[in-house]
């Protein structure tokens, strides 16, 4: 399969290398939004074309899809540019950054029948599988979960210390990936959510803390916590309390609410969220079948986040 993949970014390139472990993938094209750089990572990944313009890129030879890892702002637009083309869609979290452009990217999908999906890392990591594989046996039974997102980031740099041209957003990407894995591992809809923030920071004009409550139709319950401002160890801590046990993940690690290792090696066919993604969306285009993360399956994700901005803007 011919694919093309847009974004020359930190992300763009986890992406790429991840694609280099699937095979029968041929990246032909790469989309970029700076010159110099769109060209460092074509040449570095052994890129035949590349080109500022998306359309050049999706009308190379044989293009059956893309991969979108590109600024937030951009997403929907793109996402909808793609599947005009005639193309299938993989666009990075959040598949938008309000709600209207949400509901029009799910018009278009069921509009073209293509196969788009979101890139909700989190259903793919192995720790979160390994639970979901027991919810689903009834093995456990999820009561609450605890989710504390913390980093340290006071200006536009993306994960490599490089400036950013757009806004990174706490609400519409950070919690859009917490609030998706609580739906999913519950298998419920979210009843009632709660939701504060901080102030707003002058300079980067986000909300640099959040405090989010959510319950589901059958009553289980989630606190969510987020901050831009947490000088100390970064990323994502996820706390499954069960009816069988209590469970942490911390990105590919896992540990029982007492300490002790979880192995979850042997969950997939690699530890790698990103290529298990890939996988799914491949196996999805291949099989012509709705992935699992397609963006019908994470409007109601969307609409949660709505409900939370009208919350916080009160």
């Amino acid at each position: 399969m011919k694919i093309v993949v847009a974004g020359e970014g930190a992300f763009g390139r986890k992406h790429l290398e991840a694609l280099r472990n699937i095979e029968n993938i041929e990246v032909v094209s790469l989309a970029g939004g700076v010159e110099s750089a769109t060209g460092d990572v074509a040449k570095d990944f052994g890129i035949p074309h590349w080109s500022l313009d998306l359309g050049e890129c999706l009308s190379q030879p044989g293009v059956e899809a893309a991969i979108l890892v590109t600024p937030t702002p951009m997403h929907a637009a793109q996402a909808m540019q793609v599947l005009d083309a005639g193309k299938h869609v993989f666009v990075e979290i959040p598949m938008a950054d309000n709600i209207e452009d949400s509901r029009a990217l799910t018009e278009k999908v069921k509009a073209t029948g293509l196969t788009a999906m979101v890139g909700h890392v989190r259903r793919f990591n192995p720790p979160h599988q390994w639970v979901n594989n027991r919810v689903a046996s009834g093995e456990l039974n999820i009561q609450q979960m605890d989710i504390q997102t913390f980093f340290f980031r006071r200006s536009n740099v993306n994960a490599l210390g490089e400036p950013r041209s757009w806004t990174d957003h706490l609400l519409w990407h950070h919690a859009a990936h917490s609030i998706d894995l609580f739906r999913y591992q519950t298998g419920e809809d979210i009843a009632d959510v709660y939701a504060v923030a901080g102030p707003v920071n002058p300079d980067l004009g986000i909300y640099m803390d959040m405090g989010v409550v959510m319950r589901t139709t059958g009553g289980k319950i989630c606190n969510l916590s987020l901050s831009f401002n947490n000088d100390g160890p970064l990323g994502t801590e996820f706390r499954y309390i069960c009816d069988n046990g209590t469970y942490t993940a911390y990105y590919d690690d896992m540990k029982t609410g007492r300490g002790e290792i979880v192995d979850v090696s042997d969950i997939d066919i690699s530890t790698n969220g990103i290529e298990l993604m890939q996988r799914e969306f491949f196996s999805a285009i291949k099989e012509g079948r709705e992935p699992n993360g397609s963006v019908g399956q994470i409007l109601s994700t969307m609409e949660v986040l709505e409900k939370i901005q009208q919350m916080v803007e009160k």
